[in-house]
C-alpha cells in the first residue's frame, strides 16, 4: 500500500518542480525585455523645472496630434490618445533624478498592444526635445 502512495505523490512533485523551473525561465526573460523596453521608454533631461517639462510634455503630444485626457502635475503624468483608423495612446511620467535631472519615461500602446518598437519612443523624445529647445531659447 506505501509503495502506491509515494508513486501517486512522486509524480505531482515531478510536474510542480518542472513547471517552477520553467517560470523561472520565463521570468528572467521578461526582466530583461523590460529593462530593454524601459530603455527605449526613457530619457534624462537636464532640468529641475517640473513644470516646465510637463507643460511641453503636452505641447509636444498636441503637436503630434494627440488629444490629452488627463494631466495630473501632482503625479507628474500625462495622458493623449489618437484616434484615426487605429487607437494609439501614450502615458508620460516625469519624476526628479538627482538634484539637476528629470527623467521622462512614455508608454505607448496601439490598439491596446504595448509599443516595444524604438521607433515611435524615438520621434517623440526628438520632438520633446525641440521644443525644450525652442521654449528655453524663447523660439515661437
Amino acid at each position: 500500500m506505501k509503495p502506491k502512495l509515494i508513486q501517486h505523490l512522486t509524480i505531482p512533485i515531478i510536474f510542480l518542480l518542472c513547471a517552477c523551473a520553467t517560470k523561472q525561465k520565463n521570468i528572467l526573460e521578461s526582466s530583461e525585455s523590460q529593462a530593454r523596453l524601459r530603455s527605449i521608454q526613457s530619457r534624462v533631461f537636464d532640468t529641475t523645472d517640473r513644470n516646465r517639462m510637463l507643460r511641453a510634455v503636452i505641447a509636444t503630444l498636441q503637436d503630434l496630434g494627440f488629444v490629452i485626457e488627463d494631466a495630473n502635475a501632482a503625479l507628474g503624468t500625462v495622458t493623449g490618445t489618437k484616434r484615426n483608423l487605429y487607437t494609439l495612446r501614450i502615458t508620460v511620467s516625469i519624476r526628479q533624478k538627482g538634484v539637476y535631472q528629470m527623467i521622462v519615461r512614455s508608454s505607448a500602446q496601439y490598439n491596446l498592444a504595448t509599443i516595444d518598437e524604438p521607433e515611435p519612443y524615438q520621434q517623440f523624445f526628438a520632438a520633446l526635445s525641440k521644443s525644450l529647445f525652442l521654449e528655453g531659447n524663447q523660439i515661437h
